[in-house]
């Protein structure tokens, strides 16, 4: 079962909508594109149901590779047009990154990106206490939280295992 979480930040709440198959999922998009105003086309609709079910924080590019092999006439400006519309909608976040380009995540809840520097790797860090301190934060600085991203940078496991390899 696919879950995607919708943030609501200036309600202090999250709304939890579990879509058990890709019918729901795009009835899901369809209403938050039409909520907006925006068609929901067959190439946007590919294009939502991959960015918002890959888990590895995909680049616009990584995304239109993928949709181009279903969709050969879709274009890189639909994809990254689809991406924003998706974030106005609340259904994905942008991270932009020092050294790469711009990724994207689905998962709104909020969580830490442990952002590794040599692979480029993301790894989501959830714990009880980025929701508290997010909270405690805005609460102290009378600050009405409308996103969150947090990040981590240095080395992953990994690349962390072959540096201390070659240092020996």
């Amino acid at each position: 079962m696919l879950i995607l979480y919708i943030a609501l930040f200036k309600n202090d709440y999250y709304l939890v909508i579990a879509m058990s198959d890709i019918h729901d999922l795009n009835s899901s998009i369809i209403k938050a594109f039409r909520g907006k105003g925006y068609k929901a086309t067959p190439q946007r609709l590919a294009i939502s149901r991959f960015a918002l079910c890959c888990r590895d924080h995909p680049t616009a590019k990584m995304i239109y590779s993928q949709i181009k092999k279903e969709y050969p006439t879709v274009s890189l400006a639909t994809v990254y047009a689809t991406l924003l519309i998706l974030k106005e909608v609340g259904l994905l976040q942008e991270m932009n990154l020092p050294q790469s380009k711009a990724r994207f995540d689905p998962d709104m809840q909020p969580h830490v990106h442990l952002v590794c520097l040599q692979c480029d790797s993301i790894i989501d860090w959830r714990h009880p206490l980025v929701s508290k301190v997010i909270a405690e934060v805005a609460a102290d600085a009378k600050f009405s939280v409308t996103g969150q991203v947090l990040e981590i940078t240095g080395l992953c496991s990994r690349c962390k295992g072959k540096t201390d390899m070659v240092e020996k």
